[in-house]
């Protein structure tokens, strides 16, 4: 593979993560030995000391490399990007969770891909041979499934995968699709494809297995599968 001379901004935003955000850390680093890239983590408050890790982390590794950016309270995913995004100095943009649900190992993958593509969006895709899921119910499993056919039998956005939020972006293209999206919470994932489809933009997508949180709560709930249902119908009426 050619020489990779790009910078990239990786975006986590965190909420009561104090014990995966030093391991995703840990992990990102391992993976990308060969790459510049910097951690950018968007903490909504957390009452659990994530901020207190995180400045160890900067400790450790370079408040050049890790950089927190606090928010004072939980203020939704989409702004949380927003928000990372203003303080990105890369020209690509990686979105993961740090709950390690999105192994770091597949971040090369994502790298290679668009550098072989020339893509302007790299998603991960649990949808498609070499993807899965591991550490989830029956139950959840069906449900994530069902509301992805629903989504792609409604909106027929191109992609396998609507509802991941392991992406790479390039910046400018990142900045263009934020400002046109409204949603706020989990919604936020699926209008940004939806629209950075429906704008024409290179997509391309890599095989990874979501694996459920080790530690902590999911944040997911009966409220935002509702949300989500509302935003299924948004999207449909407005792109």
């Amino acid at each position: 593979m050619e020489k990779n001379k790009n910078k990239y901004s990786l975006i986590i935003p965190t909420y009561n993560e104090r014990l995966n955000i030093a391991l995703i850390v840990y992990l990102v680093f391992k993976h990308l030995r060969d790459v510049e890239f910097e951690i950018i983590v968007v903490d909504d408050g957390s009452p659990d000391g994530t901020q207190d890790v995180v400045k160890q982390l900067q400790r450790v590794y370079g408040e050049d490399r890790i950089l927190l950016r606090a928010r004072p309270r939980k203020l939704g995913l989409g702004t949380a990007y927003s928000h990372g995004l203003k303080h990105a100095s890369g020209e690509f943009v990686i979105i993961m969770d740090a709950d390690l649900s999105h192994h770091p190992k597949y971040l090369p993958s994502f790298i290679k891909k668009q550098m072989e593509t020339g893509a302007s969006i790299v998603t991960g895709t649990r949808y498609v041979k070499g993807g899965g899921v591991h550490g989830w119910t029956l139950m959840r499993k069906l449900t994530s499934r069902g509301a992805n056919v629903l989504a792609q039998t409604l909106l027929w956005p191109g992609v396998s995968d609507l509802t991941g939020s392991f992406r790479l972006y390039r910046r400018s293209i990142l900045e263009d699709v934020i400002s046109s999206c409204v949603s706020k919470g989990y919604v936020f994932q699926m209008e940004m494809i939806v629209r950075a489809s429906r704008k024409g933009y290179h997509i391309e997508e890599v095989p990874i297995t979501f694996v459920d949180r080790v530690y902590g709560i999911s944040k997911l709930g009966g409220s935002e599968i509702v949300e989500y249902l509302k935003g299924l119908v948004y999207l449909l009426l407005t792109t």
